[in-house]
């Protein structure tokens, strides 16, 4: 048996993984409930791949800073992603009520929010392993979904800073093909 030194050790402990489905995976099909623009709606991940891919990006709750924040940013470039022919779903463990004023707040009714069941927060492998407000909580985990209902492309990182333009560039990447 080997023996990793200490200092290698606490490293691996003090590092959290971060699971996301790998590149290639099949993404889980969902329907759900959501907003837009402070609306309710149904949300279908086959019924929207039939239109072309989708960003699906996973944020921990509604109405914290670096979601706030992250929703702005896609909110800003929904029309670059739309130009390059994606459809932007946001997703958190949220209620649905509460994902109504996100949508019309932060999202600036510019593209979808849905509340995601522990089935779709399992499936795509985003739990954190601690709840908000009494509901589970998300990692941020951005996936571009191609229409085969395939992952494309995945980005996991709580720094909401670069899901935007990491998402866009292989959104972009993919229509060119």
């Amino acid at each position: 048996m080997r023996l990793l030194p200490l200092a290698a050790l606490a490293l691996t402990l003090a590092v959290p993984a971060e699971a996301a489905l790998a590149p290639g995976a099949v993404a889980p099909a969902f329907s759900t409930r959501g907003a837009v623009a402070g609306k309710v709606v149904a949300i279908d991940l086959k019924q929207q791949l039939r239109k072309g891919p989708v960003v699906l990006y996973f944020f921990p709750a509604a109405f914290t800073s670096g979601c706030n924040a992250e929703a702005r940013a896609f909110a800003e470039k929904v029309d670059a992603f739309k130009a390059a022919g994606a459809t932007v779903i946001g997703m958190s463990a949220d209620n649905v009520a509460d994902l109504q004023r996100f949508s019309a707040s932060e999202c600036a009714g510019k593209f979808a929010v849905a509340s995601a069941g522990p089935a779709v927060i399992a499936g795509y492998d985003v739990a954190l392993g601690r709840q908000v407000k009494g509901r589970d909580v998300t990692s941020r985990t951005s996936y571009v979904i191609g229409r085969d209902g395939r992952v494309k492309f995945v980005h996991a990182d709580m720094n909401p800073a670069e899901h935007v333009a990491l998402t866009l560039a292989a959104v972009q990447k993919l229509a060119a093909r």
